[in-house]
Parts: structure tokens; sequence; C-alpha cells
């Protein structure tokens, strides 16, 4: 019994050196810890010595040894299916590995081709067209003003209302005015009886002052005959004796032949006046023109006058809708103050495109117009005109590119689009919205 066990023991001894050592086991020498085959085989051997040992406990020695020997050899050849199995794996692995280190640039080929066909058509089907996004609606935008002051006694719009031309839209105080208008009237009339009275005035010129050329005429030849009268009795009294006269002959001569001279001198200044008939009648014919000329500016009083009495009534100069409005009942409105706006049913598009985009584009193309407030309605116009002058250049400070460091920047130019349909009459567009157009070049 002592020799069996100790036989046993030995064999349990070997079993578990093996465990501990399997490098340094006969069977595996020179195979390396790494193999897998080599690890199943001791794995393999492991299990196999403990149970033989547990087997042959209290068996013979001779029965545990070959039992050892034949498990070892089963356990040989597992290990050399599962390395085969191992092996075939890894080489599935790597072949799996490989395809799909593959897929990714299969698929990124694909999306690239994808995007290659897609923008070719975008390009091919937009080719022929130029697009902006800085663009918005435009139109007609009347600043409504008085031309008078006054205070607001009737107001008849509120805002945002449609009205109509000839509609009134505002009432001021007309009674100042109305007096004003008056008395130009009157300053009217007076002008017309001064003017009445200046072309009589001249008629009787006329007549008058061509009489009064006939009479210094007659008077000049009357003073011209007593001269030659008194010259006379002058002669023949100093011609004779003295003694044959008296003194108070030769005085009476003497006088008569001065008082000849003096009325012949009266005459001459009297024919110098009466011979300016043209310029008398020409002072009167002007005071005929000064009197017509007073009636037209009396007339263009009343009118002014009248005129400021209209403009009392504000009315609507054409069709459009009221924005705006600073004005309310009972406020005083001074002249040229601004009350509200009227925008007119006209409306258009102005493009600000790059100058880079204005090479092919010409009065007459057909535009296409998004508008960004209405994203499923399109209109379409065409392309009424192009600014001589970019923005800038219009600017209220122009930039002065000659001073200091330049950079350039491209230009845009206004571009005025005409909308010919796709408008609704029901909901008319406001003026500066957003919009997109796209003109179709030829």
């Amino acid at each position: 019994m002592n020799e069996l066990e100790q036989e046993a023991g030995s064999g349990d001894s070997r079993a578990n050196d093996r465990l501990e050592n399997p490098v340094t086991s006969p069977k595996h020498y020179g195979r390396r810890a790494t193999d897998p085959v080599f690890g199943l085989a001791a794995v393999n051997q492991h299990d196999t010595p403990v149970d033989g040992a547990k087997n042959g406990e209290g068996g013979a020695t001779k029965e545990a040894a070959p039992q050892g020997s034949a498990t070892d050899a089963d356990t040989d050849q597992q290990a050399g299916d599962q390395g085969a199995e191992a092996g075939k794996g890894e080489g599935a692995n790597k072949a799996e590995k490989k395809t799909h280190s593959k897929l990714p640039l299969i698929i990124l080929a694909v999306v690239i081709l994808i995007l290659a066909v897609v923008g070719f058509f975008w390009w091919f089907g937009t080719r022929n067209q130029e697009s902006t996004d800085d663009a918005y609606t435009d139109g007609n935008a009347v600043v409504m003003a008085p031309n008078v002051s006054g205070y607001v006694v009737a107001l008849l719009v509120n805002d945002n209302v449609y009205v109509h031309k000839g509609d009134v839209l505002v009432q001021i105080d007309a009674r100042d005015y109305a007096a004003t208008r008056d008395d130009a009237a009157a300053q009217v009339g007076l002008a017309q009886a001064q003017l009445e009275s200046a072309q009589i005035a001249l008629e009787m010129a006329r007549v008058q002052y061509p009489m009064q050329l006939a009479q210094a005429r007659a008077q000049e030849s009357s003073a011209a005959a007593a001269l030659v009268k008194a010259q006379a009795s002058y002669g023949r009294l100093h011609a004779v004796d003295r003694r044959a006269t008296t003194d108070e002959d030769i005085d009476a001569a003497n006088s008569a032949l001065a008082a000849s001279r003096a009325g012949l001198d009266s005459a001459h200044d009297q024919m110098k006046i009466a011979a300016l008939v043209r310029e008398q009648l020409r002072q009167s014919q002007n005071k005929v023109t000064v009197g017509e000329n007073q009636v037209r500016q009396a007339q263009a009083k009343l009118v002014a006058a009248e005129l400021n009495v209209t403009y009392c009534r504000i009315v609507a100069p054409s069709d459009g809708w009221i924005t705006k409005r600073n004005v309310q009942l009972g406020s005083f409105l001074a002249a040229g103050t601004p009350m509200f706006m009227l925008v007119t049913p006209d409306l258009w598009v102005t493009a600000n495109f790059k100058e880079s985009q204005l090479e092919r584009m010409r009065p007459g193309d057909d535009v296409m117009i998004d508008i960004d407030a209405y994203p499923n309605r399109e209109l379409h116009g065409h392309i009424d005109s192009i600014q001589l002058g970019s923005g800038s250049r219009f600017a209220a400070f122009p930039s002065e590119n000659a001073t200091g460091n330049y950079v350039k920047i491209v230009q845009r130019v206004p571009v005025k689009i005409i909308i010919d349909r796709g408008l609704d009459p029901r909901q008319p567009l406001p003026l500066g919205l957003s919009v997109s157009p796209v003109v179709m070049l030829k």
C-alpha cells in the first residue's frame, strides 16, 4: 500500500509540474507560449493530469501512466484542430477588415459623383441667369403738405385707407383767406375805375392838344401882326417933325411897340408848348397803360386769394393709400409741413446688381421675382432701364478715391424692373419688401 501511494504521489507531482511549467515539458519543448496551438494544448494538459490524478487515486501506478499518455495525444490533436480553426478565423477577419476599409472610399466616390452631376445640371440650368438678394419693391410715395397755414376743421381720412383722385382729405379754416379774397376783388374794381378815367382823359387829349396847338399858332400870328402895326406907328411918329406931334403920342407908340414884342414872345412860348402834342398824348397813353397794369395786378392778387381759399381743401392728386399720417383734427398746420404720404398703385422693383453681372443684361430681358413675404407668389416682369451710375456715385457723400489708400470695392448699379403680371389687386404689395429677382439673359 505504501508503495502504491508513493507511485501515485509521484504521478501527481509530475502532473503538477506539467501544469506549472508547460514550456519545460519534453513534449512541448521548443514551442512558444504565444503559439495558439501550444496554448490550447497547455490548457488541455492542465485539465488532463488533474483528471488522471483523480481517477488514479487509490489505483496502481501502471494504470495511471498509459492513461496520461493517451490523454496527451488527444489533447495535441484537439489543439491542432483548434489552431487550424483559429487560423481560418484570423484569415476571415483580415478579409472582412479589408472589405470594411474599402467601403468608406466607395461611399465617398459615390457622393462626389452625385455632387458633380448635380453641380453640372445646376450650372447648365443657371448659366443664362443673373440674380441678387439686394432688391426691393419701389413706387411713388407722394408727400402731402398744405400750401397755406391754418387750423384743421375737417379730417376725412384715416391710416392706410385707399382714396381716389379728387377726394377731399383735409379741410383748413378758410375764413381769413376768404376775407383777403374779397379785398382783392375790391382792389380790382378800383383799378378798373382808374383805368376807365385814364382812357377818357386820353380821348380828350387827342382832341384838346391839337386844338391848343392851333390856338397857339393863331395867337402867334396875331402877335406878329400887332408888332408890325406897332412898329409902323412908331416909325411914322419918329419920322415927322417933333413939333408936329406930342410926347403922348410918342409914348403911346413906344408902349404899343413894346407890348407887341412881348405879345409875340408870349405867343412863341405858347406855340412851343402846344407843339408838344405827341408828348402830351403819349403821357395820356402811359396813364392808360399804368391803369391797365394796376388792373392786372389787382386781378392777380384776386386769383392768388382765390387759390388760397381753394388750397384750404386738400384733395388727393391720384389714387393711392394714405400712410404715415401726421395730422389730427384741430391741429395747426404750417405751409409745407408734411401731413401724410400717398402711395400710388404704380409698383416696380429696384434691384442693385453687381457691376460684374451687367455684361449681358439688357432692357427688355424677362425677370422672375420671388417675394420673401409671400413665398408662394411669383411675379413676372422685364427690365425697364439701367441707371447710368452706381449707387455710390449719387450718394450724399461720394467716395474720394484720389486721396488715401485705395481699396477696390465691387460697385452695385440700380436696375428698374417693371412687373408685368402676378400682382393680386386684393393684396397690394407694400414698398420696401425684400425680393429676389432672377434675370433671364438672352
